[in-house]
This record gives C-alpha cells, sequence and structure tokens, in this order.
C-alpha cells in the first residue's frame, strides 16, 4: 500500500475509532445538527430538480400526449410558460426540506448506533443500507402526501386545471376519503423509499470512505466537484433500482376518486398499465429523471456537507 493510501486508511480508522464515536454520541445535538443540515440539502435539490420533476410526471401520468422528454417540455413551456415547470413548488420546498432532513437524521442516528455496536469498526455494506433503508422508511410517511399533492398540481394543466394550489389541492384530496386519500400509494411510496433510500447511502458513502482512503484526506477536505460527483452517482444508483416503482406510485397518485378511479390498488395499476401500453410504460418518463438525477443530487449532498461542516463546527 502507497504512503498517501496508508495515511488515509489510518485517518478513516481514527475518524471511527471508539473515542471519536463517544464524542459523538455526546454531542445530545447530533441528530439535530443532521436534520438541519439535510433541511439544506433539501432545499437544493428542489430548486435543482424541480423542472425535470415536472416533465417526469407529465409524462408518467399521460399516454399519447407526448411523443418523449424534449416534447413534453416543448408543449408545457409553449402552452404555460416558463411558470409552468415549477407548478406545485411550495409544497415540496416546504415538505422536501423536511423529507430530507428526515433521511439525514435517522441515517445518521443509525450510523451512530452502528458505529457503537462495532466498537468503532467501521460500517459494513449491509449496515450502510438498512440504515440508509430505515431512513426512508421514516420519510415516506411525510413524502407519501407531500408528493402527492405536488404530482396532482405537476399533472394538471391550464385547460383541466382542478387545484387552485396546494392548501386547495391537500382539501379536496381530504375531503373524498380522508386520510387514505391523502395516502393513496403509500405501499409503492414505502417500498421506493426504503429500497431506494438504501442503495442511495450506501453508494454515496462508499465512495466518500474511497475517497477518504485513497487520498489520504478528512470528509470535509473532499472538494466540492467530487462531492457532487459522488451525490449524482447515489442518485443515479437510487432511480436506477426503483424507477418503475415510481411510476406505478404516480399513476396512483394521479387517479381519479369514487367512480373515476381507475386503479383498485399497487399490483392492479402494475397490471393494468402493462396490459394496456406494455412494460415500456413503467419506464416513461425515464429520461429527464437520469438528466435531473445529477445536479438534483449533486446539489442535495454539496448542500449538506457544507451545511454540515459549518454546524458541526
Amino acid at each position: 500500500m502507497s504512503g498517501t493510501g496508508a495515511k488515509g486508511l489510518q485517518e478513516a480508522k481514527d475518524a471511527l475509532s471508539p473515542s471519536a464515536a463517544a464524542a459523538e454520541a455526546a454531542d445530545p445535538y447530533k441528530t439535530v445538527k443532521d436534520c438541519l443540515a439535510g433541511t439544506a440539502g433539501g432545499i437544493g435539490q428542489v430548486l435543482a430538480g424541480q423542472p425535470f420533476d415536472c416533465i417526469k410526471v407529465r409524462l408518467q401520468t399521460t399516454s399519447g400526449v407526448y411523443s418523449g422528454a424534449l416534447d413534453a417540455a416543448t408543449k408545457t413551456f409553449k402552452n404555460e410558460g416558463p411558470k409552468a415547470f415549477y407548478k406545485g413548488t411550495l409544497t415540496p420546498l416546504l415538505g422536501v426540506g423536511a423529507c430530507v432532513s428526515i433521511q439525514f437524521g435517522v441515517f445518521g442516528a443509525m450510523k451512530r448506533y452502528f458505529d457503537a455496536k462495532n466498537s468503532g469498526g467501521p460500517l459494513s455494506n449491509g449496515q450502510l443500507y438498512l440504515g440508509g433503508g430505515l431512513a426512508g422508511a421514516a420519510n415516506s410517511l411525510i413524502v407519501g402526501p407531500v408528493e402527492h399533492i405536488r404530482i396532482r398540481l405537476q399533472a394538471q394543466s391550464d385547460a383541466n386545471k382542478l387545484y387552485n394550489g396546494p392548501l386547495d389541492a391537500a382539501k379536496k384530496i381530504y375531503a373524498n376519503r380522508g386520510i387514505r386519500s391523502v395516502y393513496r400509494g403509500f405501499g409503492p411510496t414505502l417500498l421506493r423509499e426504503s429500497h431506494g433510500t438504501g442503495i442511495y447511502f450506501f453508494t454515496y458513502e462508499s465512495l466518500l470512505k474511497w475517497d477518504m482512503t485513497t487520498n489520504g484526506r478528512k470528509r470535509e477536505e473532499i472538494p466540492a466537484w467530487k462531492l457532487c460527483m459522488f451525490g449524482a452517482a447515489a442518485g443515479y444508483s437510487m432511480w436506477l433500482t426503483v424507477y418503475p416503482v415510481d411510476v406505478v406510485k404516480s399513476r396512483l397518485q394521479t387517479d381519479g376518486f369514487g367512480s373515476k378511479q381507475v386503479y383498485k390498488n399497487a399490483l392492479d395499476c402494475f397490471r393494468q398499465t402493462v396490459a394496456r401500453d406494455g412494460v415500456k410504460a413503467l419506464f416513461r418518463g425515464f429520461s429527464p429523471v437520469l438528466v435531473r438525477a445529477a445536479p438534483a443530487n449533486a446539489a442535495t449532498f454539496l448542500c449538506y456537507e457544507y451545511s454540515r461542516s459549518t454546524i458541526f463546527k
């Protein structure tokens, strides 16, 4: 092993030593700080990724309206103007900030738990995945209704407008079947968030550990461009494994209510979608997601890391 690599490995071990873990555990505000840094990451994610997400939702929830992502973007801009790409932004700006806050807060707590369990040794791949999965499961309780409201606002055009904003959408959704309507699509949401977030944090933390070990530097010394690259890689790894689940979720969350309801549940939605439009329908809107994954997740982790380094001083 090279001198630089040995130095990096020793620093990584020192950072995870029992004394370091004990010092972290002694800070009663550690989880709160993780949540605050996560909120900054969530805001960065929304501002960078919202236009791409709008196009993704429109492609996922319509059939035969758009020939592709570029066509959807062109028609949206032409018919509704540039503001249409930020429809429903208030809900995710508030909600995603809270959601990402929960993700990072729970994941940070799980890392400290596994640190103690390992007596300061490095976390295994399984522990990173499990910690991320539990963070995603906790996050799904909030992200479910937040995305439901956002998706209905994004899917509507000026010609078929049903909701006058997030609050109006929340009231009208709740008026149908109460909290069950608000949490429509929760099964796919829980699956997407638990597995997807597990992969997400596993990828990011593994890349951080590799860089610190290889280059002999601390976490806060990793350059911004690498944090962006690692964040983008984490986003790609997540979406490549959960996208069909997200399509089913979006279709359930734009389905009608009462007599206008098309799908009985997630499995029925999956079956009808494949029977009517083929397997390719489960990947409709995938291209804007791939384009979005880089800036949105790069912004998430860049904002998180810089906020973290400031708050944790």
